[in-house]
């Protein structure tokens, strides 16, 4: 081995506590980079990309098979503007009933009618399915659903009392289509036992089209199947530009938030490797020296600590790069989750490019103090050696022991203003840990904010809905709500309730129709959230979301007109409420207000929010009532709200971010103050010999980064706040809402007080170690180490 490589292999044993430290820093660094870099790139068009991947359906169509043959249809897919095709699939729309599960729902329960597909396998030319959990339904009693569409899982089972033989289906599996093709997915031979006899399954088809970047190019490639086939019998058609639609927005409400903690980690890892790196380095100036005057020529001086700074580096970049995958598993599959998609991962560039820029950082510091260096004469690099600058923090020192302070925290305080260029990366560790803490605290609070506040949709302890599902002849079973509300009035442990109908209707100067939820009774206790203005208490008042006052150009205290049948009623906008259902198009009123419009709202559509009294339980109600409302039409269980993917995703990749955030600001500060407790061991001896303490030792050291801890908290929180101003409305406008005043207005007092005191955590959390050391270290091992 050469000279210049016994000098680096020497350098990196002899410092292992520096070396391990410079370890794991660059690990930390490193996993949050590729972290928060895999997360930025997946938030650029995930829907597209995951389209591309699974080969998503331009337009889905279903066909009517009592106008058209499956030949026919098979014939579509050489239609001159279509590229790929697949099918034609057997499908059936299906109400079937909740049977035994592990997730709490009521046994018999009818389940929202389901777009059920008979499909021999995920493959295909067109719309690859992602299996998320179990395996492919392959035969009899089977069943796959669509991830995210009901609460059951694997395991749990749905019965089908309509259909002869009355069959009962365990879910084996749960799938993903990007463009959400079905409902649920069975072998085509189990379809076919769930078919009528008599009755034929109807046909669908998956299209890729040449040319589908906009609504009129999708629109032309329907018509053109619409033609190819007998007239009437294309039952309907949905396009991936809607999907594609929904995605955006809630990627758009992701981004904001993934670019913010983003930038902060790659910012912050770029400044702590660099930070790290030029302390090693600088500290070895002594070392240099005594180099140097062995015959090392500069040049040999200067990649001899390079390489030094390297070493380690690289060994850190290659545990970073694989812990900032492992991180990335939860994290992708939250937002995978959020997303509605099914291949988000990190891609293999990712780690090359993190990795090369984290090696490139690591031997640009390294190499500035070590030409700086290798440019001192031999004898003042000597000289030189770690000692300060004289003079440096002298002034402040003889101020502040004067203070009424103990000699050793003085002194901790003191210590900073003799080091200052070191001093300010401690302070822009925790300055950056502290805008991400304060910035993350701020987003957890006013995410789950306006969470409770989008649970207001769901009021009320019990639910009743008047489902009226199919009956065995196909006739429907109506319940008279009146008589719903008989039998709620007289349920033991009601304590009030309200009646939800929902409808549609024209509003003036708008395209199209909007749907309207109409109120009876008191719906106060169950109001939504409020922006601005006040809930309804009255005929003739509504509540409207931001989607709406936006669409419409109207504003609280405006007046908007509905109509119906050729009829006109007018409403005043009294509020603006938390709600982003369909898109945030959703009018709010009594039922009376809609009198004048002349409509007829089906049974089926009303449904009960109860309210029970104290000491009730809401599934023992719920049993008690169902059973007094003995038609099968009626559904009665226990409210339960539902968390949003996109809410979950925040949560989870929030506290991993912070966490990460904050682990490598206590690295950053452990490096700096290891580095300074080395270059102070001889001072740390004289102190222990003129009668200093271990404790004081340690209360020294704390104190020195104490206070750098504490500035640095007040000036990182102002930043955190101004971050969250500014980024949760932004995420809002995304989702299609503003965010209530009261979940902006998150940062009370104490709040504050204690975001500063946790600058003052993470500075004393990553001193404490070397506080340690330095507090065991014997006096006279201390005194010869100069």
């Amino acid at each position: 081995m050469s000279a210049l490589g016994k000098v680096v292999r020497a350098g990196v044993g002899r410092r292992r506590v520096q070396t391990l430290v410079m370890v794991l820093t660059t690990t930390m660094a490193v996993a949050a980079a590729v972290l928060a870099t895999g997360l930025l790139v997946a938030s650029r068009a995930p829907f597209e990309h995951a389209f591309a991947t699974q080969r998503g359906a331009h337009l889905t169509a279903w066909f009517d098979p009592g106008r058209v043959t499956a030949a026919q249809v098979t014939a579509t897919a050489h239609l001159a503007d279509v590229t790929t095709a697949a099918g034609p699939y057997p499908v059936r729309s299906l109400s079937p009933r909740i049977g035994a599960n592990r997730s709490r729902m009521p046994v018999g329960g009818v389940m929202p009618e389901m777009s059920v597909v008979g499909r021999a396998d995920t493959g295909g030319a067109v719309d690859e399915l992602s299996l998320t959990a179990g395996h492919w339904a392959t035969g009899s009693g089977q069943i796959v659903l669509s991830d995210g569409t009901t609460p059951l899982s694997p395991g749990d089972r749905m019965s089908f009392p309509d259909l002869p033989g009355k069959p009962v289906l365990t879910v084996v599996g749960l799938a993903r289509s990007v463009t959400a093709t079905a409902d649920a997915w069975v072998s085509p031979a189990q379809l076919a036992a769930l078919t009528t006899p008599g009755s034929r399954p109807g046909l669908q088809m998956l299209y890729r089209f040449r040319h589908a970047a906009t609504d009129a190019e999708v629109t032309a490639g329907r018509k053109a199947i619409e033609n190819a086939v007998p007239a009437g019998s294309l039952a309907g058609a949905s396009s991936f530009l809607q999907a594609e639609r929904s995605a955006n927005r809630t990627t758009s409400t992701l981004v904001p938030f993934v670019i913010a903690f983003g930038v902060i980690g790659l910012v912050m890892s770029v400044l702590v490797i660099g930070t790290v790196v030029s302390g090693a380095v600088g500290t070895a100036t002594r070392r240099i020296g005594i180099l140097k005057s062995l015959g090392f020529t500069p040049a040999q001086v200067v990649r001899a600590y390079v390489a030094q700074a390297l070493i380690p580096a690289t060994v850190g970049t290659a545990l970073g790069v694989v812990l900032g995958n492992l991180m990335a598993v939860p994290a992708l599959g939250v937002a995978q989750r959020a997303y509605s998609t099914s291949s988000l991962t990190i891609a293999p560039w990712i780690d090359l490019a993190v990795s090369a820029v984290a090696l490139a950082v690591v031997a640009a510091t390294a190499l500035a103090p070590a030409l700086r260096a290798g440019r001192l004469r031999t004898v003042e690099a000597i000289a030189l050696g770690r000692t300060p600058r004289a003079g440096r923090g002298r002034a402040v020192r003889r101020l502040l022991g004067r203070l009424p302070l103990p000699r050793a925290l003085s002194l901790g305080l003191a210590n900073p203003f003799a080091r200052p260029a070191r001093s300010a990366t401690v302070a822009s560790a925790v300055v950056f840990g502290t805008i991400g803490v304060t910035f993350g605290a701020g987003l957890a609070i006013s995410v789950n904010g306006v969470q409770h506040g989008l649970d207001r949709e769901n009021a009320g302890a019990v639910t009743v809905q008047n489902v009226a599902p199919l009956a065995g002849k196909g006739s429907r079973n109506t319940v008279d709500p009146a008589l719903i509300a008989a039998k709620i009035t007289a349920q033991p442990g009601t304590r009030r309730y309200f009646s939800t109908a929902q409808t549609r209707v024209g509003v003036a100067g708008l395209a199209g129709s909007t749907g309207v939820v109409a109120y009876q009774g008191d719906s106060s206790w169950g109001a939504y959230q409020m922006i601005s203005g006040t809930w309804f208490d009255g005929p003739g008042q509504a509540v409207v979301p931001y989607g709406f006052l936006r669409a419409t150009g109207t504003h609280v205290g405006d007046t908007v007109t509905l109509t119906a049948g050729g009829r006109r009623a007018a409403v005043r906008i009294v509020g603006e409420d938390l709600d982003t259902s369909e898109g945030g198009m959703v009018i709010r009123t009594d039922l009376s207000s809609l009198a004048g419009l002349g409509l007829t709202i089906p049974s089926e559509l009303v449904q009960f929010r109860i309210d029970l009294k104290f000491g009730t339980d809401a599934t023992a109600y719920a049993a008690s009532l169902g059973k007094a409302l003995q038609p099968p039409g009626v559904l009665v269980f226990p409210t339960g709200n539902t968390v949003s993917p996109t809410i979950i995703a925040i949560d989870a990749l929030m506290a991993m971010f912070t966490l990460m955030l904050v682990a490598v600001a206590g690295l950053g500060v452990l490096n700096t103050v290891v580095l300074d407790t080395r270059e102070r061991v001889h001072d740390f001896g004289v102190f222990k010999a003129l009668g200093m303490s271990p404790r004081q030792t340690v209360a020294m050291v704390l104190t020195s980064v104490a206070g750098i801890g504490l500035v640095a908290a007040a000036a990182g929180v102002p930043v955190g706040v101004a971050l969250h101003t500014w980024v949760v409305p932004v995420m809002g406008h995304a989702a299609g809402t503003a965010i209530p005043a009261t979940d902006m207005a998150v940062y009370s007092l104490p709040v504050l007080a204690g975001l500063v005191l946790g600058g003052l955590v993470i500075a004393a959390a990553g001193a404490l170690l070397p506080a340690g050391w330095a507090a065991k270290a014997r006096t006279a091992a201390a005194l010869r180490s100069e």
